[in-house]
Parts: C-alpha cells; sequence; structure tokens
C-alpha cells in the first residue's frame, strides 16, 4: 500500500475540506464571502499562535504567510468612495494586524499574533452579525 491509513485519511480530509470551501465560496453573497475570509483569516491566526508555543516554526511561518495574505485581500478589497469613514477604520484595523503579526514573527512569539486575533476577531464578530 502506498498510503499509510492516517496519510490516506488525511489526504481525503484535505479534499472534502476543500470541495466544501469551493461550494461555500461559489454559493456566497459578497457579504458571505467577506465572512468566508474572517474565518479563515481567524483560523490561519489560531493556526500560526499555535506553531508558534510548539516551536513549530515551519507550520507557523505557514499559518502567517496565509493570514498576511487574507489581511491584504480584506483591505485591499475596501470601497473607500463609499465606505468612507468605516473603510478607513478598518484599514488602520487590518494595517495594525498586519504590524502585530510582523512583531510575532520577529519576536517569535505568539503573543502578538493572540493580540492581532482579538483586534480581527471583534471585527469579524460585528461582521457576522449584520449579515
Amino acid at each position: 500500500m502506498y498510503y499509510s491509513q492516517q496519510g490516506f485519511a488525511g489526504a481525503a480530509g484535505r479534499r472534502y475540506a476543500a470541495v466544501h470551501a469551493g461550494s461555500r465560496i461559489e454559493s456566497a453573497t459578497p457579504h458571505g464571502l467577506v465572512k468566508i475570509l474572517f474565518d479563515e483569516l481567524l483560523l490561519a491566526m489560531d493556526a500560526s499562535a499555535l506553531a508558534q508555543d510548539q516551536q513549530d516554526q515551519a507550520k507557523a511561518n505557514d499559518k502567517h504567510a496565509r493570514a498576511m495574505a487574507i489581511v491584504h485581500a480584506l483591505e485591499t478589497s475596501l470601497d473607500f468612495e463609499r465606505g468612507g469613514d468605516i473603510a478607513i477604520g478598518l484599514a488602520q484595523i487590518y494595517r495594525e494586524a498586519r504590524r502585530l503579526m510582523l512583531l510575532s514573527v520577529q519576536n517569535r512569539t505568539s503573543a502578538e499574533t493572540r493580540k492581532a486575533r482579538a483586534i480581527v476577531g471583534e471585527i469579524a464578530d460585528a461582521w457576522a452579525k449584520i449579515g
């Protein structure tokens, strides 16, 4: 057998998750797409912090890069013309989250990632409530 039971189950789980995520994205409204980004961002931040705590630098870096890409996507999708002060405020929050996450990588600790997660978590909760 080419795959171990555990390896096969893990690969199957990843394929299922990818299909599930794809179907969620295809059927999502614009509001729902942002919620999906928030959900994925919080998962990536949690995984990055946990990996940092476990001193698994490779996984921490991978999840950190994913989180940073999502924060960038959220920030670049803001409509400053129609969003006005709210869009400006969100951009400032996203920049602060990015700054904290960069500090976390530099310091090799999870503390700043957890602070960034708390900040973004508040926005994600508010976003979920308006949907």
